[in-house]
């Protein structure tokens, strides 16, 4: 990397865990909750009308003004989501500037801050120095000035960019609802990070040109970051020289395992996370280079300001990490900035948004009542609960003959098999005209039962995973009604108590255990397990009429996950110190899924 130095970050490291954004709802306030004590979390931007409420219900807590922004308003979207931002960007300074205040009164107050952070956060242990020199006034000064907030960011799901109307005429691609919601953190006044998900949308990506806070001032800092969550390198370096060529910066990549999350799940070609993390860690510096020298580029030609150093690169990893020895094992070994927290914070009010009733199926849940489903109208497999009740409510619906959701929201009202203007395929309007259609098909009682299931299976998640927040703060769920969809991964089996925040960090950083269980898997055979049942799922939907693309996507897809059992059998067994104690078990787990895959194999050749 000649003639560049990485950019120093203005604080010092704290913690090294981020708590995702989990459904619409669960984290819609979770900055307000955990930002003080310094950690990052991220809100969902999808429901506007659910965001309009809990500004609402703050304003009042807080006696703020509060100016209702109804439909009628222009650009009501965009402005619901800026006031929402800034409600919370403002309370969180408050609370966060009261509990600064309040920490460095005593020596006790200053220790117990510093206690609840990793040993090897560098700030911890610049205090440690710092401890030893000074007296406790040149501390408390020291500590105000090096206790950082946690990042308030914000989450949008790309493809998730339905087209508005007025009456029958369709406005500009600029009030798209992804659009609207970019526009809408744009002009807020937070300093942190948008998190594009679900994929590239160069239409939303190009619009992020139009927005100065997205560019590095003459300092190389961004007021607004771009974080893009990505499920291998490939798709990071593309998006990446994507955007670069707009003179925007990515300033963090986000992988996410392609299976073993929670939410929507974006199955890779068979691609494990360790072996994607590696790629990250042995190409993070050409990334850097290349995309930086587009980046470059692309900011002279347009008479910006050109950073004269390289620009922060983060690089986070998310997706069933459940012990400290398995958080600590990715970012040590993988050099990985940050690692996601996700489902087990359902369980931890003080963090999370869950109602009640949600909060005690999530502690009940075993292996078997999480599942992944094919309800999302996005079709694409989404994680779910058994027997939560938004799915109650869509059987309820089925019994009496009319299936589908009023779709009271219509975020994701994108389908156009019957409309131009999209109508979802959850819908109650969608299910009633592909039923119609599939009654003229002619089919055999069997062939229309399994064709009838699969139209009525998708559920209103845009709805249900947001009314948890309604219930939880009791205000008024009249327009979505009561029904519930959560969807925690695969590893919220292992966790079945509620928590307090000091537990679950103490558990994060090795200080406690809350797992009960001792039969939980490592991580990454737990993925891989997943992804062994998922191809094999899909090679039983083949059998019936395989195609030559079929056999070729399966082939591709075993031979990836053996190569990332391959890859996991060297780095277990030269890894001296890593998992120690389960080392046996995991490598004989590695031995046994080769051979399934071998298995597997044999039945793909005989198709």
């Amino acid at each position: 990397m000649d003639n560049y130095n990485t950019i120093a970050t203005n604080s010092l490291k704290g913690h090294s865990f981020h708590i995702p954004v989990m459904g619409i709802g669960f984290t819609i306030d979770t900055p307000l909750k955990v930002s003080k004590y310094g950690i990052d979390s991220v809100i969902s931007l999808v429901d506007d009308i659910l965001l309009e409420k809990l500004r609402k219900m703050y304003c009042d807590k807080f006696n703020m003004q509060y100016i209702e922004i109804s439909e009628k308003i222009e650009d009501f979207r965009a402005k619901r989501i800026t006031s929402y931002l800034d409600m919370v960007h403002s309370i969180s300074n408050a609370k966060f500037d009261e509990f600064k205040n309040t920490t460095v009164k005593t020596a006790n107050s200053i220790k117990g801050f510093f206690d609840t952070l990793p040993d090897m956060s560098s700030v911890k242990q610049e205090f440690k120095k710092y401890t030893d020199t000074v007296d406790l006034d040149a501390i408390k000064s020291w500590v105000k000035d090096h206790m950082v907030m946690g990042s308030i960011d914000v989450n949008i799901m790309t493809k998730v960019d339905k087209e508005n109307y007025i009456k029958k005429e369709k406005l500009p691609t600029e009030y798209n609802d992804a659009h609207a919601a970019l526009r809408g953190f744009a002009n807020s006044t937070l300093s942190s990070s948008v998190i594009l998900s679900a994929g590239m949308n160069p239409r939303l990506y190009s619009y992020l040109e139009n927005f100065e806070d997205f560019y590095p001032d003459a300092n190389g800092n961004i007021k607004k970051k771009i974080v893009l969550k990505v499920s291998d390198y490939r798709s990071a370096l593309i998006q990446g020289k994507f955007l670069a060529k707009k003179g925007l910066w990515v300033s963090e990549y986000r992988i996410e395992s392609g299976l073993n999350c929670g939410g929507h799940a974006f199955a890779t070609d068979g691609y494990l996370m360790g072996p994607i993390l590696e790629q990250f860690k042995i190409n993070r510096n050409e990334l850097i280079e290349t995309v930086h020298k587009i980046l470059v580029k692309s900011l002279s030609d347009k008479n910006m300001n050109v950073p004269t150093s390289y620009l922060q690169l983060k690089i986070s990893a998310q997706g069933g990490v459940g012990t400290a020895e398995e958080h600590q094992f990715i970012v040590d070994y993988y050099n990985v900035d940050s690692v996601g927290w996700g489902s087990p914070f359902l369980l931890v009010p003080e963090a999370t948004t869950v109602d009640k009733a949600t909060l005690n199926r999530l502690k009940e849940a075993k292996e078997e009542d999480l599942y992944l489903s094919n309800t999302s109208p996005l079709g694409v497999p989404f994680h779910s609960l058994k027997g939560n009740t938004k799915d109650q409510e869509k059987q309820q619906l089925i019994n009496k003959g009319r299936p589908g959701s009023s779709c009271p929201k219509k975020f994701v009202a994108l389908n156009k098999d019957f409309s131009d203007k999209g109508i979802c395929t959850a819908s109650r309007e969608y299910q009633y005209l592909k039923i119609k259609d599939l009654d003229k098909e002619g089919l055999s009682s069997s062939e229309y039962q399994l064709k009838y299931n699969k139209i009525i299976e998708k559920s209103c998640t845009c709805v249900g995973l947001g009314t948890s927040a309604l219930l939880a703060y009791e205000l008024d769920t009249k327009t979505e009604g009561d029904g519930v969809s959560v969807c925690p991964g695969p590893n919220m089996a292992y966790f079945s108590k509620e928590m307090n925040l000091s537990e679950m960090i103490d558990h994060i950083y090795g200080k406690a255990n809350v797992i009960a269980r001792t039969d939980r898997p490592n991580v990454f055979i737990k993925e891989l397990g997943i992804y062994i049942k998922y191809v094999n799922d899909k090679l039983e939907e083949s059998k019936k009429n395989t195609t030559d693309k079929q056999r070729k996507y399966l082939n591709v897809f075993l031979n990836n996950l053996k190569e990332g059992v391959l890859y996991y059998q060297t780095l277990f067994t030269t890894s001296g110190k890593v998992f120690k104690e389960n080392k046996d078990k995991i490598i004989d787990d590695l031995h046994k899924s080769l051979k399934v895959l071998e298995v597997l194999e044999l039945k793909v050749k005989s198709l």
